[in-house]
This record gives C-alpha cells, structure tokens and sequence, in this order.
C-alpha cells in the first residue's frame, strides 16, 4: 500500500494572524505628499522608506543593517591566527627547552647547540617557524605541537575558500590531505577547461560526484560553482588587504608551511587566479578596517568579509537608489541570517504592500509613464478628507451624523452603497442586479441550489436632497506666498474635501475649481491635487473672478455660489489684450479692476464667502470691504480648519444659512461661530 510522505520546513512568512496592509492609511500617506508636490511614485517611495503606524520602513531596517556592520568591524581583528600560531610556537619551544633541560643522557655540546638555535629564533613568527621546519626536536611533545602550526595552517587557508573545513579536517588523516590535493587538482583543471569553453554538462557531474561533499551549497552548474568560490576567494582577498603589511608579509610566509608544504600554497593561489579570470567583477581589491580585539582566523575572517559584503548589498537594495528597484529585489534569507527573521518579516511586509498599491488601481501609469493617482485614488483620498471634514463639523455643533429618509426631500436620480443607518429606500433594480452580476462572476453553486440570493453588499439606496442646485466657484490662491507660508497642502484639502462632496452627494451641482497666482486657470481635480508650488509672485484674484463668472453664465438657472481662499491682497490683474499687469505694493488700477468684476460676480446673484488665511491687516480691510460690498461674509479658519470651513460654508450657502456666518448682508466670522444651521444639510454626513 503505497503511503503519502510529508515534508516540513521552518515557516518562512510572518504573523499568520496578522491583518492585511493598510491601503488607506498608504494612501492617505501618499496622498499627502502628493498634494505637498510630490510625484507619486517618490510619495509610495516616502511611505515605504518612512513605513507606516504600526510598521517598520525601509530606513528601520538600513540603520539595522548599518548597525551590524559596524558592530562586526568594531568587534573584531585579523591576526587571530597568527596569534594562534604564536602561541602554539611559544608552547613547542617552551616544552622542547624543559626536555633539554631534564635530559640528562644528551651530549653536553649537542644540548649547548640545540639551546642557542632556540636562543636566537627571530622574533618574527613567520620566520621562526620556517627556521625550526627542519629542527630535530626532542621533545615529542614540542614536535607534536609544532606539528599543529602546519596542521592548523592548512586547515585555515583551506577554510578561507572552502566554509567549514577549518573544523572539518581537525585530527585528518593523510589520506585526508591527499584526497583535498586531489580535488583542488580536479577542480583547477575544470575551471581552466571552463575558461577555454571547452568543457561538458559531464564534466561536471563526473566532478561533483567524486568531490561533491566539499560543496554544501550544492551547485548545479559549472557557473553556480565558480559563483559560489568566487565570492569566498574574493573576501580571502579583501581580508588580506585589510591586513597591516606586517600581518600580510608573515602570512604569506607561514603559509608556505601549511601541512608541511607549499604545495598546497601553490594550488589555492592557482585556484585564486582561476576565479579571478572568470569573475573579475568580484571586489578584489577592496578592504576594510577592524578596530577590535577579538581575533579573527583566516577562515572566520573571510566570513566575517563575506557579511560584510552581504550587508552592503542589503543596504544597496534596501536603499532602493536605482531605476526601477523594486522590494522584491530585496534578499529576504541574506536579511534573516544578517539581521533577524523580524526584519525579513517587516521587508516581506513592506512588499506585499508595494505590490498592492500597485496593483489596487491606485496608481496608474499616464501616457508619459509617471505614475499618477487613479480617479479611484482621488476618490477614496476625497473621502478620508470628508469624513475628516464630517468629524470637525460635528465636534464643534455636538450634533449627531443625520441622513435624509427620503421623506421630505427630492430623489437625485443617483444610487449608493448601504451603509449602517440608512434610511433611504432601495433601489431594487441596481440592488437586483449587483446580486446577479456577483453570482455570475462566483459561478455555479457547490449545493447546485438555483436563483439569485441577496447580500447585504448588494444594496444600493436612493439617494435624495434638497433640490436647491448650485453653480460653485473656488477661487484658491496659488501665489508664492501660500506655498511659503505651509498653506499648499491644506489649500489642496480642502478642494479635494469639496470636490468629493459635491461628486458623490451634491451630484446636480457643478463645481469649477480655480486656480490664481499670477494668472488664473481652471483646474480639474487631478490637476489641483497634483500641482507643483508655482515659485512667482502675482495674486491675480481678477483673473479668477472673470472665470468664476464665466463658469456662472453657462449654468444660468443654478445658484451661484463664490468661495475665494486667498492669503493676500491683488496685485494683480488681466489687461484687456490678455497680458498680466504686476505691482507690490497692489496697484489702485488692480484692486479697483478687482472690485469691478466682483461686482459683476454679485449682479448675478451670487452668495460670495472668503477665506482669509493670515493675519495681513491689509488683506484684512480689504477681504471685509469686498464682503460688505457683494452682501457676504468674511472667515477666517485656522488651517486645520480650512476644509470644515470651506464645506460648512457651501452647505449653509445651498440652504439659504451658512455654519460658517450670518446670511448675507456682510459681516465677518472667526471661523468658530454657530453650527447649529448646517444641520439641515446632514444628509451627505457620513
């Protein structure tokens, strides 16, 4: 009976019960850089560098790789075995000078001869060891310790290029050393053979399966093999340039007595210049410098180069610096051994966010190939801003959320979701068919059952209004001084809050969204949301004027509704052949052409609010007389407030009161007033 087999591994992926990436607070985030100027593809960049609330971001996990790095430098040196070497030589001549010294049978002269050769060993390591290579020892145990410095010698400079072999040929046999002398010959000769691109899929498999057990990473090529010896032989190398000429010269020397002779010397350095021929672009000639005390073997030294060298290419693509870096790119097994599994995690989190941000139609590419907020996007950032904007009006009345039971107001012709407490009757055709078109896109049944069955998330209510309409104008200052003054940002806030809330409550109104510095322009949203900071200096709000009233005139049997946001006074204007006009201080032609087409603004009806930001005196005489000349009102929000100020106004303004002010008549308000009459507009709340 045949059995099925099982196979475990360590679990590789973060908190299973963790929830699933933010998008609205990635996108809330994004956004508002966006709207500070930046492109959205360095916002998504910020975001990912910043990370979010509740997750580590890109520059988290850098310094923690930066920290490593210099902890491995600070902690360590590089004469570890030369160290080891001394000691093992001080012990030897130590052990061999007792045994003369207790011999009494040893011929005087011999024993004065053998005392003078140990007397005037050199004080180099290096050379002293060369020199007792053929010393007759008579002490065994001097001759088995110095036995050791070649043993270990050999053992290190293998492990430089083969990991782990320093402990693996502890107490080797010759047999042992032979069959190393023997792979080390069989592996040059594929390498040189590779070289000449004369070699086979079966020279290599012939290669692996006689010498295979030397190379844990299990390579399964000729170029996987000599990727793998390549790296470790070019951190040998940098570990030796990191080395004083000092350590270098007596390295090289008593490498020459590694297993008591320097043929092994001669096949790794041969096998050194192989690797080099086939992977020049290695860093061989690099170095770093170790300010520790704990010594470091060749081996462990030219591990400890190899993480250095891995952590560099950690931080090289954590940086995410070259075109086209993506958070795949990042190596998550690398990040887990040098740093941690919780910071493979949070790099593995920080992807499935990239991925679904992009993916979520979010961003989109334009025909220029920047990536640019999606319709979607503006919508789902309009509504974080109107429930923001929701939140701040409802705080200051202590008024409750209110929606409209259809009852006393007018169908829009326009469906939504159903959301909790909705009063509004169903739209049966739209809920019917969001049924349908679930079950279609789900397929059959598993029960095989038939029919259409409803869920909650198909409802769709009617949505209903006051029938006022209204034709709205805002007017916002894109002068040099509201980019100066940290007021771009809220300016955009507030446009994006209105645009949201006139596209999904309001939809029988028509907004136009103006744009005035120098000279005016209109803007659609996306635009608006998108702006770079225009470094000119002009206030063209006569500009502006002449387009608000033009949107006016195309919309005759609406409401006209003006809302200016400005931080300072005109100084400037359109002339009549289409040039701008600029002077500092505002020029008497200016302002009187300013209040002349606001005039024309006011014969046509319009209920007119403005925006003061700061505390311009100037800017203030002049916003209050223009106010008390077209019948309307002047507020003066504090930033945060500019969306909920901007809103309340337009809702007061479609039901004949404002939350923001008395109703005409002119007059100015702290932005901090009543908020009990924009009650009647509740509707849209939520």
């Amino acid at each position: 009976m045949a059995t099925r087999g099982s196979r475990y591994q360590r679990y590789a992926g973060g908190d299973p019960l963790a929830p699933p990436v933010d998008l609205a607070e990635a996108l809330d985030a994004i956004g508002e850089d966006v709207m500070a100027g930046y492109s959205p593809e360095r916002a998504m960049r910020e975001l990912l560098r910043r990370g979010t609330r509740d997750q580590q971001g890109l520059d988290d996990l850098m310094r923690r790789v930066a920290e490593k790095r210099r902890e491995l430098l600070a902690r360590h040196d590089l004469d570890g075995t030369l160290r080891e070497v001394t000691e093992l030589l001080e012990r030897a001549v130590l052990a061999e000078r007792g045994q003369l010294a207790r011999d009494v049978t040893m011929d005087d002269a011999d024993r004065t001869l053998r005392e003078m050769q140990l007397e005037n060993l050199p004080p180099s390591t290096a050379a002293a060891v060369s020199e007792l290579a053929s010393y007759d020892w008579a002490s065994g145990e001097a001759r088995e310790t110095y036995e050791q410095i070649k043993d270990l010698l050999g053992r290190e400079l293998l492990d430089q290029r083969f990991a782990g072999m320093k402990q693996a040929l502890e107490g080797a046999s010759d047999a042992d050393r032979a069959a190393i002398a023997a792979m080390l010959t069989d592996l040059n000769a594929l390498l040189e053979k590779h070289a000449r691109g004369e070699d086979t899929e079966q020279d290599f498999r012939d290669f692996m399966d006689e010498h295979g057990e030397y190379f844990p990473e299990d390579p399964q090529s000729v170029e996987e093999l000599v990727d793998a010896m390549a790296q470790r032989a070019a951190a040998a190398q940098r570990m030796l340039n990191s080395m004083t000429p000092e350590q270098r010269a007596e390295l090289m020397e008593l490498s020459a007595q590694a297993f008591g002779s320097p043929a092994l010397l001669d096949q790794l350095s041969r096998l050194d210049a192989n690797l080099q021929d086939l992977r020049p672009g290695e860093d061989w000639g690099g170095s770093e410098d170790f300010g520790g005390s704990e010594g470091l073997g060749l081996g462990d030294g030219t591990g400890a180069l190899q993480d250095l060298a891995e952590l560099d290419a950690l931080a090289e693509q954590l940086a995410q610096s070259h075109p086209g870096a993506r958070l795949d790119d990042v190596d998550l097994d690398a990040l887990a051994r040098q740093v941690g599994d919780d910071a493979a995690v949070d790099a593995r989190t920080l992807a499935e966010l990239e991925r679904a941000l992009r993916s979520s139609g979010y961003l989109q590419r334009g025909s220029d190939g920047q990536l640019r907020l999606s319709p979607k996007a503006m919508r789902q950032l309009g509504k974080a801003l109107l429930r923001d904007v929701s939140q701040r009006l409802s705080g200051r009345q202590g008024a409750r959320e209110m929606r409209s039971g259809g009852g006393s107001a007018d169908a829009t012709g326009g469906t939504r979701e159903w959301a909790f407490g909705d009063t509004e009757p169903w739209d049966l055709p739209r809920t019917v068919l969001n049924a349908v078109r679930r079950e279609v896109a789900a397929g059959p049944r598993p029960d095989g059952a038939r029919g259409v069955r409803l869920e909650i998330g198909d409802v769709e209510v009617t949505e209903s209004e006051q029938r006022t309409q209204a034709a709205v104008a805002l007017l916002v200052d894109t002068s040099f001084s509201m980019a100066m003054d940290g007021r771009w940002v809220p300016m955009k806030r507030t446009a994006l809050a209105l645009h949201q809330l006139i596209s999904t409550r309001f939809r029988g109104d028509r907004l136009e969204l103006v744009g005035f510095g120098r000279h005016a322009e209109t803007l659609q949203i996306e635009q608006l949301t998108g702006l770079d900071a225009m470094w000119q200096k002009g206030t063209n709000l006569h500009h502006g004027l002449l387009l608000a009233q033009r949107h006016f005139r195309r919309h005759p049997g609406m409401q006209p509704v003006l809302l200016v946001v400005t931080d300072g006074e005109p100084t400037a204007h359109l002339e009549r052949g289409g040039d701008v006009f600029f002077d500092y201080p505002p020029h008497p032609l200016t302002l009187a052409r300013t209040v002349a087409e606001l005039d024309n603004v006011v014969r046509l009806g319009t209920q007119t609010t403005f925006f003061r930001l700061g505390e311009d005196p100037g800017l203030a005489r002049f916003l209050d007389s223009l106010a008390r000349r077209a019948g309307g009102r002047v507020v003066a929000p504090e930033l945060d407030d500019l969306g909920a100020a901007v809103v309340g106004s337009y809702l007061g303004d479609r039901s004949g009161r404002s939350p923001y002010g008395g109703g005409g008549g002119g007059g100015y308000d702290d932005g901090l007033g009543d908020l009990g009459g924009w009650g009647g507009r509740g509707s849209w709340a939520g």
